[in-house]
Parts: C-alpha cells; sequence; structure tokens
C-alpha cells in the first residue's frame, strides 16, 4: 500500500532506524567531557591559553573546557569555598603555600603520566630541572606540573629616580637600609598621605618576600627538627623594628593600606619608585604601557639584604602548579592531565609572551630563557633563594606574620608584644 509520503513499508523502516540511534546519540552525548579550568588572573595569558582550549577542543571532539579566572588575591578563598561544598573545579592552579593541604588531604589526583605526555612518573622528574617538584611530591607520590616557578626581584622606575636626583644604575638599593634611603629621597606626600612612593612591599606574601628578611638575620620560621615556630627572637625584632619604623607610625615610607606597588608601577604615573614582582612583570609592562616598556626607562635589580645580614637570603621562590581533583571522574581526570600536558608543552611561549618560567631543564638552558631581558638576575637570585615554606598550615602561618606585622605598622603595638603574640599563635598552629 502506497502513501503520499511513501510505503507504511518505509515508513516503519524509518521509525525503527531513528529508534535505534537515539540510543546511540544519547551514548554520544554522555561521553563528551566537560572540564572547568580555574587560574588567576593574567590578560596575557589568557590570549595564549583561549587558544590552546580551541585547539585542544578541536584534536579531542566532545572535549569541552571552560576556563574561570579569578583576582589572585581570592583564588585560595574560591576554592577552598568550592571543595568544602564537594563543587571543586576539574583543574585548578594556586601558590604551592596555599595548595599543600589539598595534597595531603587526598583531595587531589595523582598525575597521569600517559595522559600527559611522558613515559612515565620518572621521566616527568627528569624533565624538570632539581627540587621544583618536591613541593608537589608526597608519600611517593606526584600531584601536580608547575605552571610557573616564580621569585621576586626589584623593579625600578628610572624616570623617577631622576626626578629625585638619583643615578638608577649606580644609586639603586644594595641593602633594605639602602632602600630607606632611597624611598625616602623619592617620597612626595600631602601632609600624612604619601602621593609618590619609593618602594612599597607585597603585603598579602609575608611567606615569600618578608621571612627572607628575617633569614638574612639568622631567624627562622620553623626550626630544623619541624618542632618550634619563630626561632631566634632578636632576628624577628629586628625585622619587626624595620617594618615598624617604615610604615605610617614611623617613617611614612608605605603601608598595607596603600593600592599594591605592582600594580602602579606599570602606569608610569609618576606615583611609584619600586615594586617587587617576577620575571612576568616585565610582559605586563608591555602589555599596559608600550611606551614605558620600549623606552628603555626600567631596570630590574636583585633583592636587597641588611648590611649586617648573617644570611644572604633573596627572596623566596614558589610554584604555581595544575593540579586535577580526584573527585572528579576517572574520564575527566584523565583528560584534564591530557590538557595540562598539551599546555605544558608550550613553555617557551609561556615565556616570551607571558615571562612565566616552567622549570623544565630544556627551557632552562634555551635562548628563548637566557635573552630574555634581566633573566639572570632572576637565575642568580633564584640560586640565593629557596622554596617558600609550604605545609598543611602555611595559610595559617601567613596570617600570623600579618598580624604582627600590621600589628606594629598600624595598631602601635612594640616589636616585643608582636613577637609575643605571634611564637604564641605560630607554636598553637605549628602543634594542631
Amino acid at each position: 500500500m502506497k502513501s503520499k509520503g511513501g510505503t507504511v513499508m518505509e515508513k516503519r523502516f524509518i521509525i525503527l532506524i531513528v529508534a535505534l540511534l537515539l540510543p546511540l546519540s544519547a551514548i554520544s552525548a554522555q561521553a563528551a567531557v566537560e572540564l572547568t579550568y580555574w587560574t588567576h588572573e593574567d590578560p596575557n595569558r589568557t590570549e595564549i591559553e583561549n587558544r590552546y582550549i580551541s585547539e585542544f577542543e578541536k584534536a579531542n571532539p566532545g572535549v569541552v573546557i571552560k576556563r574561570v579566572t579569578n583576582p589572585s588575591k581570592k583564588m585560595a578563598e574560591k576554592i577552598l569555598t568550592a571543595f568544602a561544598a564537594n563543587q571543586g573545579p576539574d583543574i585548578f592552579n594556586l601558590q604551592i603555600e596555599d595548595e599543600y593541604a589539598y595534597i595531603i588531604n587526598q583531595r587531589l589526583a595523582p598525575v597521569d603520566p600517559k595522559a600527559a605526555g611522558y613515559d612515565n612518573v620518572k621521566s616527568i622528574y627528569n624533565a624538570y630541572i632539581p627540587k621544583v617538584l618536591d613541593p608537589v611530591t608526597h608519600e611517593n607520590s606526584l600531584y601536580g606540573l608547575p605552571l610557573e616557578l616564580t621569585n621576586w626581584c626589584v623593579y625600578i622606575n628610572d624616570r623617577v629616580f631622576k626626578s629625585a636626583g638619583l643615578d638608577p644604575a649606580r644609586d639603586y638599593p644594595k641593602t633594605w637600609e639602602d632602600m630607606v634611603a632611597v624611598s625616602e629621597k623619592i617620597a612626595i606626600r600631602q601632609g600624612e598621605i604619601i602621593q609618590r612612593r619609593g618602594f612599597d612591599f607585597r603585603y598579602p606574601y609575608y611567606l615569600v618576600s618578608m621571612v627572607p628578611m628575617v633569614e638574612q638575620f639568622g631567624g627562622k620560621l620553623i626550626s630544623d627538627d619541624g618542632k618550634q615556630a619563630i626561632v631566634n627572637d632578636q632576628a624577628w625584632i629586628k625585622f619587626l623594628t624595620f617594618m615598624q619604623a617604615w610604615g605610617p607610625n614611623g617613617k611614612n615610607l608605605g603601608s598595607p593600606t596603600y593600592k599594591n606597588a605592582r600594580k602602579l608601577f606599570n602606569k608610569d604615573n609618576n606615583d611609584m619608585g619600586m615594586c617587587m614582582s617576577g620575571l612576568y612583570q616585565a610582559g605586563r609592562i608591555r602589555a599596559d604601557n608600550p611606551e614605558f616598556f620600549n623606552s628603555g626607562e626600567w631596570r630590574v635589580v636583585p633583592y636587597p639584604k641588611f648590611k649586617n645580614a648573617v644570611n644572604d637570603s633573596a627572596c623566596a621562590y614558589y610554584g604555581h602548579y595544575l593540579v586535577v581533583n580526584a573527585q572528579k571522574p576517572k574520564k575527566n581526570q584523565s583528560m584534564a592531565w591530557k590538557f595540562i600536558g598539551y599546555m605544558l608543552r608550550h613553555s617557551e611561549e609561556y615565556l616570551s609572551k607571558v615571562g612565566l618560567i616552567q622549570p623544565t631543564v630544556t627551557l632552562m638552558e634555551s635562548s628563548t630563557f637566557k635573552d630574555m631581558p634581566y633573566s639572570d638576575v632572576f637565575k642568580k637570585d633564584m640560586e640565593r633563594g629557596h622554596v617558600v615554606y609550604y605545609g598543611e598550615n602555611s595559610a595559617k602561618m601567613q596570617e600570623h606574620i600579618r598580624g604582627a606585622v600590621e600589628s606594629v605598622m598600624l595598631s602601635g603595638d612594640s616589636p616585643k608584644e608582636a613577637l609575643k603574640n605571634l611564637k604564641r599563635k605560630a607554636q598553637e598552629t605549628l602543634e594542631e
């Protein structure tokens, strides 16, 4: 029997085919993998990583990657909140002092070497310079790969120096005492408000930028046996006394209440003479202010040390490690490591376009690294420094140091009183 749209038999055949195909399309939809990737803001990195995502999705049909950025200061809090609700992203990165707790609390999946493009775990260790994977190694398993290894040196605006009657090539601060003297010459104030600072610290990052100052005096955050917090009272008092003098109740050279010096530096608005930052800062200057970048009116110098320092400690270096959420399905974990491996195969582009060091043996020996402006300064300072303190309690330790520094700078506490409170809190945290 024939109908307008074809025979009854033909219609039945079409219905049967559709019925058979529907389960297959459902299976195909289920097989798609959607990954969420949380990372900190960096416009230069956003440009290249969005391209990597597009290339990876094209090469892996059915995979969708959603990249979400947050301000650096808020990343640790957002990740903590998400994991508390069991809603953490598939992939994320944090500074290791914030990230390490996720490793030892078994919230992260070990690296899948095959998915990441390696023969085995040993070949991953061989690919990187010594010790940089130690912070993400726990109980003989590897849990992360470095998006960046960073140390900070001092960036100088030559124009600001010259306007203050200083020669940046000769008068740059070699010691912290020099830093005070130079900053006093550069500073411009309206009443008690500083309109132009010579230098100011990276206040949120006390473990990275300030603990080395204590170490220069012979102090330590934690004793070698791991049992005592805040070692060598005199070293800590000298440091806290220096910070008290730096602040608004002392020489009034800077304060945690002012805008981050690093963010002002790029604008070259005659309001910031120096800042502390990593090799990546050069790329941000180039993006934010091409005229200033190309002017030759900026330079990078080493992290200072005190005149009577007993140790030559440079700024600590830290890693942002890419890690994978262990709560996600195995297919997500495997694809996440595959994507991480794909991104990290572009280490020379990360360096040339963003200024990030992914410390493989190959990159550190490359002309791309050696030809980067001031890469030699950062390399020598990294050799003077050590990895930042990391542990399950590192975020709390940083908050305790912050409390001590801000109490002497802003609240009028004496260095001795601030040290007493710091020792008590830090020791309690160490023993928790």
